[in-house]
């Protein structure tokens, strides 16, 4: 069984296999994570990101909805980018967040990672509620650990500031209390 870790700092200086880009559709980089990622990786990931669109997603990356590419200048070997609802105009945010850590996920396993790190998706502009989308991180984080124990040893979920870590300690100890308790 994998370990669910809690940190905070630079998603983009974990030494993972995987890191994940809270991206907007376009893959061609934004604000926030986005920024960032497509800043420390360097040209790599937008040249990426130029072919995912051109080949594959012509319309954008739908929500929830998973697309890989390599690290770049990263210390993660790989970005799996996935887009997060946008709490107001999304009908099934809950779902559609909760699909964006699974398919994440299995993503990472299919590509042979044994860890993988996540930051808080939909929780900046898009407006998802902090507290709200830590418990669907955690509960899809312990989910995919039950169904499938011996793939991914490692999975992070990195916050920004030490106040979002503990929103996210917190789900994770009422997730334990309901299923353990």
């Amino acid at each position: 069984m994998g370990t669910l870790e809690i940190q905070t700092g630079d998603i983009t200086l974990l030494e993972v296999d995987v890191i994940v880009n809270a991206a907007n559709a376009s893959l061609l980089g934004g604000g926030g994570v986005d920024g960032a990622i497509h800043r420390k990786g360097g040209p790599t990931i937008l040249h990426a990101c130029q072919e995912l669109r051109k080949n594959k997603y012509p319309e954008g990356l739908p929500t929830g909805a998973v697309a890989l590419t390599p690290g770049g200048m990263l210390p993660a070997r790989h970005v799996i980018h996935t887009v997060g609802p946008i709490y107001h105009q999304d009908r099934e945010p809950h779902r559609h967040l909760a699909d964006c850590y699974r398919n994440a996920l299995t993503l990472a396993a299919e590509i042979g990672a044994e860890s993988i790190a996540f930051p808080g998706i939909s929780t900046g502009v898009y407006g998802f509620p902090k507290k709200e989308a830590a418990t669907i991180a955690i509960q899809s984080v312990q989910e995919f650990f039950h169904g499938n124990p011996r793939q991914l040893s490692r999975v992070i979920l990195c916050a920004f500031s030490e106040d979002d870590a503990h929103i996210l300690r917190e789900a994770r100890a009422r997730f334990l209390d309901d299923h353990h308790g």
